[in-house]
């Protein structure tokens, strides 16, 4: 049976693609940045097993840092693919940038020489749409795809997430081609990905839910988010092992395009006594704030676009069927109301 090794497993996404991987049959040798992480994994994995799934056999834990070698090599014996989703992803953006681009191309390439000198063959890794979208679109094109690169000279590319999502996925695939053509890689590529976290140790993503439910700031921006439900990016992650033809593909992994005022008044629809504010903010008064918060600024030349992103080749190739945004949203509201987190 095959034996993956997932990096990043505590994190959001790793955790559903660890329970999609255990499941599915696999076995699991998921890293942490410490060992006393695996508890909160098989936590969390735990209640939603298929029946007959020996968490005990099937999944165990190694101790990896995507900073240090120590590790990688003994992780990587009796591995048959590896799949890297470990990498930061803040809310904010860093005083200084390469405390997020640094770790991500580093830790990229330290996976992947360490699948190559250990004879890995199958790499699964984990980019972003940030790698793709933050570019001017061709022209005669209306929605951004696989074959396009964000630009990191673009004013949409120079936020330090979204350099070090582009940067990273470069440095993989310039690997691939140069030191390492024996090596499948896959990549894939989410968009805002939401969804009830199987635990309450989630990312980011779901804490911008969390802070328009808060009414954290008075107005919305002007701003369209693509957004993919966590439980199809960790299918589109398992499926892509199967599936041959996804070898040497990029795949976008998104379902639709919202705007965040759409997204604040489905969630006042739903939750009628939150703080969740409707008025939209003018793109000049965010323009003006962006003069003092660099955060702010990373977003500003996405003001008005409809940051449309093609789901064509997820659907071609993996035959994905994706949830709609609506209820990746509702019930990354809901897991934040039943778990406490967000009280009223």
């Amino acid at each position: 049976m095959t034996t993956v090794l997932l990096t990043g497993a505590s994190g959001y996404i790793g955790k559903h693609i660890a329970l999609q991987l255990l499941n599915d049959g696999y076995t699991v040798r998921a890293s942490v940045r410490k060992l006393s992480k695996g508890d909160e994994v098989r936590n969390a994995v735990a209640p939603h097993l298929s029946p007959g799934v020996d968490l005990a056999s099937k999944l165990s834990f190694v101790e990896l840092d995507l900073e240090k070698d120590a590790g990688w090599s003994q992780a990587l014996v009796g591995i048959d693919v590896l799949m890297h989703t470990a990498s930061p992803f803040p809310l904010g953006s860093p005083k200084d940038e390469n405390e997020l681009i640094r770790p991500a191309v580093d830790g990229t390439l330290r996976a992947l020489r360490a699948a190559q000198a250990g004879g890995i063959t199958r790499v699964i890794l984990t980019s972003s749409m940030a790698a793709i979208y933050a570019r001017d679109l061709p022209a005669g094109t209306s929605a951004y795809d696989e074959s396009m690169w964000t630009d990191v000279n673009h004013p949409a590319g120079k936020d330090a997430y979204i350099r070090s999502k582009t940067l990273a996925e470069q440095a993989a695939w310039d690997f691939i081609k140069n030191q390492a053509p024996e090596i499948e890689l896959t990549v894939i590529n989410p968009a805002l990905v939401l969804g009830a976290p199987l635990d309450n140790n989630f990312g980011s993503s779901i804490s911008l839910v969390e802070r328009l439910l808060l009414g954290k700031d008075p107005m919305v921006p002007d701003l369209r988010m693509p957004i993919v439900d966590v439980k199809d990016v960790a299918r589109m992650h398992v499926q892509s092992i199967k599936v041959t033809a996804t070898a040497g593909e990029r795949i976008l992994s998104v379902s639709e395009t919202k705007s965040f005022m759409e997204i604040a008044k489905l969630l006042k629809s739903k939750y009628p006594q939150s703080k969740v504010k409707t008025a939209l903010a003018p793109n000049i008064l965010i323009k003006f704030l962006s003069l003092f918060d660099p955060a702010i600024k990373s977003v500003v030349a996405m003001l008005g676009k409809p940051l449309i992103i093609s789901h064509a080749k997820a659907e071609r190739l993996l035959g994905i069927s994706f949830i709609p945004a609506q209820v990746s949203i509702l019930e990354s509201a809901d897991y934040l109301y039943m778990n406490g987190l967000i009280k009223g």
